[in-house]
């Protein structure tokens, strides 16, 4: 929570390739000295911890830095959901890997490996990788010249980058899509501390079954992910929809269906009925990210590594408030005190449909196209002043 906004600065300044890898790199370095440190000290564990969750928390925003100078405007949507599904599909696969490698090779075995993959695919990030196009040595010359044509200013980065902060924090679109985004992770966040607990509190399932059921809703959420980008860019380069149609038909159609499954769960508590309406309650809020996510790039293609920043600070404080609610509104893990924990999610489903539809839009915003530099943040751009090899 106090890197994202920091994340998106940096990835303005000097390049979401840099920050994005050293984001992953430092994860993975301090994931493999976690074993060692609860050798020595729960203090060192902490702190190590604590480092893992300040580098990671700058990655999020850095891909929207990429996203910007890579997709052209039609591209956006399933460049943008295939790039998040990546971090969705993890978790469901590396949730059984790490049983098996827990119950084989020991607990600490998971994070020498995956810490040890991470480093590896850092080498790899930084021989492939480039911020820009134009950067790009194995790119074809057809290629560049579709992006540029697509992205046309856009792609014309200049030697300083200002960010309108005053602009930003006053825009009633941008607070609509920082609203959608904390109501989707409300949602989220919910259920992936919650979900087993539920499962085997007030559905009666063995552990062993709550985890395995706990994955599905995170895996249809991938797979609805990669194909919500795909349909949203598909309706937008036919002409059948304006990107703004686009982002509130995706986003609240699926805040809508999230109000109503949510709410079922709540009413109908059978096990078949509850994992039922969870599953696609969760899943289909991969329609939600071809909205929300995406926008932040719609609204200002330069500023959306920053804007992104801003939203995922706010957008993580369900990850501190709905596990401290949920224990405060379940201490007996009664049906009845699990039933307003999916109400709140409902309704907090419901508002963020609200206010979305009504506030967001998918134009470029004319405070992202000011060269006014009054009330700005202005510095030098490194990355594109050495070409960011």
């Amino acid at each position: 929570m106090c890197t994202p906004l920091l994340g998106g600065w940096l990835a303005a300044r000097i390049g979401g390739k840099r920050v994005f890898g050293i984001g992953i790199a430092a994860t993975s370095f301090f994931t493999v000295l976690t074993p060692p440190m609860t050798r020595y000290s729960v203090y060192l564990l902490i702190a190590v911890r604590v480092i893992e969750g300040l580098f990671e928390g700058v990655t999020y925003p850095a891909i929207n830095a990429l996203v910007a100078n890579w997709a052209p405007p039609l591209e956006r949507s399933r460049l943008a959901t295939i790039t998040f599904a990546g971090s969705f599909l993890g978790t469901v696969l590396a949730m059984p890997v790490c049983g098996l490698m827990a119950e084989r090779l020991g607990w600490a075995s998971l994070f020498y490996v995956f810490g040890s993959v991470g480093l590896i695919w850092y080498l790899i990030w930084c021989i492939f990788i480039r911020d820009r196009p134009e950067d790009d040595p194995r790119i074809s010359e057809a290629e560049l010249k579709y992006i540029r044509d697509s992205l046309g200013s856009e792609s014309e980065q200049s030697q300083h980058i200002s960010h309108p902060w005053r602009q930003m924090l006053l825009s009633p679109v941008v607070w609509a899509i920082i609203i959608a985004h904390f109501s989707e992770n409300w949602g989220f966040y919910t259920m992936i501390t919650q979900l087993p607990t539920f499962m085997n509190d007030g559905l009666d399932f063995t552990l062993e079954t709550a985890g395995f059921l706990s994955a599905l809703p995170y895996l249809l959420l991938s797979l609805v992910m990669l194909v919500s980008g795909q349909l949203a860019d598909w309706l937008q380069s036919r002409g059948t929809l304006t990107t703004t149609q686009v982002r509130k038909l995706f986003n609240c159609g699926a805040f809508a269906a999230q109000t109503i499954f949510m709410a079922a769960t709540a009413y109908y508590m059978t096990p078949v009925i509850a994992i039922s309406c969870i599953t696609a309650a969760i899943g289909l809020g991969g329609f939600a990210w071809s909205g929300f996510s995406v926008n932040y790039l719609d609204i200002a293609p330069k500023h959306a590594s920053v804007l992104w920043g801003m939203g995922n600070t706010v957008a993580t404080l369900p990850g501190i408030l709905s596990p401290v609610i949920t224990g405060y509104l379940v201490p007996n893990k009664t049906p009845d005190e699990w039933r307003i924990v999916f109400i709140i999610a409902s309704v907090i489903y419901l508002v963020g449909a609200l206010i979305y539809g009504i506030f967001t839009s998918g134009e470029e915003q004319p405070w992202a196209k000011d060269n006014d530099k009054e009330n700005r943040c202005r510095y030098d751009n490194p990355a594109v002043e050495l070409g960011n090899p």
